[in-house]
Formats: C-alpha cells, sequence, structure tokens
C-alpha cells in the first residue's frame, strides 16, 4: 500500500465520523483520490500535504471524465473531511459553486429505472446479498436499509417498517405490502435470516458491505439505485392509474385539477414510503 493511501486509511480508522456506510464510503473515496493524485503526478504525498494545487488537479481531472455533479459533491465532501482532520480546513472553499459545481439536477429528463436482471441475480452466490438485491427492487429500499433488514422486527401485517438508524438521515419510516410477491419474498428473507438480520451472524454491517459490493461488480451487476427509481414509478402508476412523465405521461401542468391533486397525493405519498422529506424530490424518479 503506498504511503499515502494507508496513511488517509488510518486517519479514517482514528476518527469515525458517521454512519457505517458513511464512514466505508469515505474511505473508499479517499482511496480513490489518494490513487489519482498518485497517477496526476504528486508520488511522495503525506496525509498532511494536501494543498489548493492538489483540488484543482483532481478537479480538472474528474471534470475531463464527466463526473456527474452529485459524484463532484460527494468527493468535495471527502476532500473537505479530510482537510478538516489535517487543521487545513481553509484551502477548500465551502462553497460548489466556486469551482463551478452546480446543484443537482431536482427534475429527471430521461428515466433512470432500472428492472432486476435475473440472469445477473443468479450469478450472485451470497444468499443474503441476493435476498438484499430483491429488496431494493420490490419494496424500493436503499442499499443499507437492505442489508441491515432484519425480518421480526421489519414485518408487519401489511407493512414493513424501518428502523431509523438503517435509514439516510436517521428517518424511521413504513412501506406498505401491496402484492403476493412482496409477500413470499418476505417469508424468504424470514426463513434465511432465522431470527438476525440479511448480514450473516460472523460479520458485521461493512464486511457485509464489501462482500454485498464484490458479488455485485462480480454478477456484471450496477447502478442498482435504478431499482428505487423502477419501484417509484410502479408505485405511482399503482396510485394514479397513468404512467408518470418520465416515462411518456402528461406532465403535470397538463392534467385536469381532479388528477392533479391525485397526481401530489401520489407523489407526496410514496416521497414518504422512501424516505424523503420533501415532495420536490418525487420529480427526481418521476420527472414533471
Amino acid at each position: 500500500m503506498k504511503d499515502l493511501n494507508y496513511q488517509l486509511s488510518k486517519l479514517c480508522r482514528d476518527n469515525r465520523d458517521g454512519g457505517f456506510s458513511t464512514q466505508a464510503t469515505r474511505s473508499r473515496l479517499l482511496d480513490l483520490i489518494a490513487n489519482q493524485l498518485q497517477t496526476l503526478g504528486f508520488r511522495r504525498m503525506q496525509s498532511t500535504s494536501l494543498k489548493p494545487k492538489h483540488v484543482d488537479a483532481l478537479l480538472g481531472k474528474w471534470r475531463e471524465q464527466g463526473i456527474s455533479t452529485g459524484t463532484l459533491k460527494n468527493r468535495l465532501s471527502a476532500l473537505r473531511w479530510w482537510a478538516k482532520k489535517i487543521n487545513k480546513e481553509s484551502i477548500i472553499a465551502r462553497d460548489n459553486s466556486v469551482y463551478g459545481v452546480g446543484k443537482r439536477e431536482c427534475v429527471t429528463k430521461e428515466s433512470k429505472a432500472q428492472e432486476l436482471n435475473e440472469k445477473k441475480l443468479s450469478e450472485i452466490s451470497d444468499p443474503y446479498v441476493k435476498l438484499s438485491i430483491r429488496l431494493q427492487a420490490a419494496f424500493g429500499l436503499r442499499r443499507e436499509e437492505s442489508i441491515k433488514f432484519s425480518p421480526s422486527y421489519a414485518i408487519q401485517d401489511d407493512h414493513i417498517k424501518l428502523r431509523a438508524s438503517w435509514t439516510k438521515g436517521g428517518r424511521a419510516r413504513t412501506v406498505p405490502i401491496t402484492n403476493e410477491q412482496q409477500r413470499q419474498l418476505l417469508e424468504e428473507v424470514k426463513a434465511s435470516a432465522r431470527g438476525g438480520s440479511l448480514i450473516p451472524p460472523h460479520l458485521n454491517y461493512v464486511k457485509q458491505l464489501h462482500r454485498y459490493e464484490r458479488q455485485i461488480r462480480g454478477a456484471g451487476l450496477s447502478r442498482l439505485h435504478g431499482l428505487r427509481h423502477e419501484y417509484a414509478q410502479q408505485r405511482y402508476f399503482e396510485l394514479t392509474g397513468w404512467v408518470c412523465p418520465v416515462r411518456g405521461g402528461l406532465p403535470s401542468k397538463e392534467l385536469n385539477p381532479a388528477q392533479r391533486m391525485l397526481d401530489y397525493e401520489a407523489r407526496t405519498l410514496f416521497s414518504n414510503e422512501l424516505g424523503h422529506a420533501r415532495v420536490e424530490i418525487a420529480a427526481v424518479y418521476l420527472g414533471r
């Protein structure tokens, strides 16, 4: 391991800010950043060596790669965390607009929905990982929620409930059970978990997350957040009776008053089911 990679890894181990998923993501991003700094010609860096020229060089590389706004923000956040831990916060601007990084697009123009590829799913060897992926598709769960899913707590008569400690932002929520396929899946999860969660008894969350990531890479699965988009779009159809704008349905401004009210109610309901505090986020999944 290169010196910088090792030192940043140690910095993460010594400063466990945030939840397990946040820590794992930060560690992975900083490892990537250390490798990229090496390829950019900064070959003898230490963790305390970070300077504005390194930030500028990284931003230049990321722009060449066409990195999305959301990904740029995440990487800048990791850099700010690094700078803060070495008492050099001032070398990175607090406002992303200084670097020409704008706001995320809050209205999608094309569908990002992705149906579960059963052939690739069959190549997943870990039964816990496979069930986690199926839960993502069936209930629109985030990755962490699907890994930490504990059926003895979550499964209720007509809904599942998610602990605050499983969710992004610490917002506990419920998701309805609306069809027999979901019920059958929950029975499989219950049988496999044996009173526990979808983390094997001999592993912790971080180790199971790493196993999950290795398994989906090996199976050629990617962008599984698209399963959440697919769930949202199908849920919108269930609640309204028509397809969402991003799938060719009428935009909100062309709906009649009764339809517009139903559209708003559906967006509000499934935004809560997905764990979003603002109904405007629905436009990311559905269009407007």
